[in-house]
């Protein structure tokens, strides 16, 4: 067990502190991301400051859903967040502290509402695009005509974009999933010419002593070298070099994935569109204009990287069967 608490009792921060570094070893050792990480030690973290010096294993069903019935009243937060929240305290008691106990089956999760995805049509896709220029303009492109998500493709290594099979391979989508999809032919020339530029910043990295991309897993210790080859550098590379917060090593990361967002926002006032649109709307009109065009459910749920049809099946609410097909009394 990572964690023993003295007589009962959290000594203040310092006892805080280390539950937390335990969590931390235990998140590393399960392989999640850095992004759930950080969000699952926020929860751990307010969760016991909500409960100062009192030893998680005498907090019970009661003190987790008390907290969570806050955050919903209170915080007034969205019920993915709430149910974020109840997954990372769930991760500190099963986890970290070894405990399974009965009252952890019983928590309520809070019910997500149906709701349909915003989706563009391809005269508004063309216009958003229109108004984009640059990294920001390929990324979304590649986003939108490959229906990848947006970490899915600020992640993407030279080594798997593959312009002789017109294939791009998606590596630990979501579900730790690799799968593969198509590479648009007019992305090509882009993607070409980016892939050059990383080639050129490489070479300089390396150059100046550095160089090294992070690898997943255990491939830095298997590989050593691997870290500093063309093949591994992210398609769409960051800036600067940054200091790598899971081990202190100088690396240069990916892009930051708000800069998309940002570019998004400002396509989207250019163009004069009235939809909400985020990089996930793009993967959203992916996927309705294929089912438009007469691809096969099954087709576009491994395209997307579906486990299950019935979430594909969401975006048949453009088919025949949608309401858009439906012919109002009023037009009669």
């Amino acid at each position: 067990m990572d964690y023993q608490p003295k007589d009962g009792v959290i000594s203040g921060e310092d006892g805080t502190s280390r539950l937390l570094d335990a969590a931390v070893r235990r998140l590393r050792v399960a392989h999640y991301s850095l992004r759930t990480e950080r969000a699952y030690l926020g929860w751990i973290r307010r969760f016991l400051l909500a409960h100062p010096r009192r030893d998680p294993r005498v907090l019970g069903a009661v003190q987790v859903e008390a907290f969570l019935t806050g955050l919903a009243v209170e915080g007034r937060v969205a019920a993915s967040t709430q149910n974020q929240a109840l997954a990372a305290i769930l991760f500190l008691y099963r986890d970290v502290l070894g405990l399974k106990l009965a009252w952890m089956d019983d928590v309520v999760r809070a019910k997500r509402p149906q709701r349909l995805p915003t989706v563009l049509s391809q005269q508004e896709v063309r216009a958003l695009l229109a108004h984009m220029e640059g990294r920001m303009a390929v990324l979304a492109k590649l986003l939108y005509g490959t229906g990848m998500r947006l970490m899915e493709g600020v992640r993407l290594r030279v080594k798997d974009v593959d312009f002789a099979r017109n294939e791009i391979t998606v590596r630990e989508g979501k579900g730790g999933k690799d799968r593969r999809t198509m590479l648009p032919g007019s992305l090509v020339p882009m993607l070409v010419a980016e892939i050059e530029r990383v080639q050129v910043l490489h070479q300089q990295d390396l150059a100046g002593g550095a160089g090294e991309v992070w690898l997943p897993h255990a491939l830095a210790r298997k590989y050593p070298a691997a870290a500093r080859e063309l093949g591994w550098q992210y398609v769409f590379p960051a800036r600067t070099i940054s200091l790598d917060p899971r081990d202190g090593r100088w690396r240069r990361h990916h892009l930051d994935e708000a800069m998309l967002s940002r570019a998004l926002k400002r396509a989207k006032l250019a163009a004069g569109i009235a939809k909400p649109v985020t990089a996930h709307t793009l993967r959203h009109s992916f996927a309705t204009h294929l089912i438009e065009s007469g691809y096969d459910i099954r087709t576009v749920q491994e395209l997307l990287g579906h486990k299950d049809v019935a979430t594909t099946q969401i975006y048949t609410h453009v088919l025949n069967r949608g309401a858009g097909a439906v012919l109002s009394p009023l037009d009669r």
